[in-house]
């Protein structure tokens, strides 16, 4: 049983959500660093985001994949 079923709370700063999904925290905090979004815990081997959260690290993670596509593709 993983720690998202165990329920674990979202590692945004000042959410006090249940944690929907996990992701290596190096990947989240790349993809907040733009949205201008705190993890509390900057250590951790993994960030667990809320439905909320997530909706706004996949909207980062898409533009900056379309960003190294274009990239690499020219």
């Amino acid at each position: 049983m993983g720690k998202v079923k165990q329920g674990i709370t979202c590692s945004v700063e000042g959410c006090m959500e249940p944690a929907a999904r996990s992701f290596s925290a190096d990947k989240v905090t790349e993809a907040f660093r733009t949205a201008s979004i705190g993890l509390t815990a900057s250590r951790a081997r993994r960030a667990y985001l809320c439905d909320k959260h997530y909706k706004v690290f996949k909207k980062q993670q898409r533009t900056e994949k379309r960003i190294e596509k274009w990239r690499y593709s020219a």
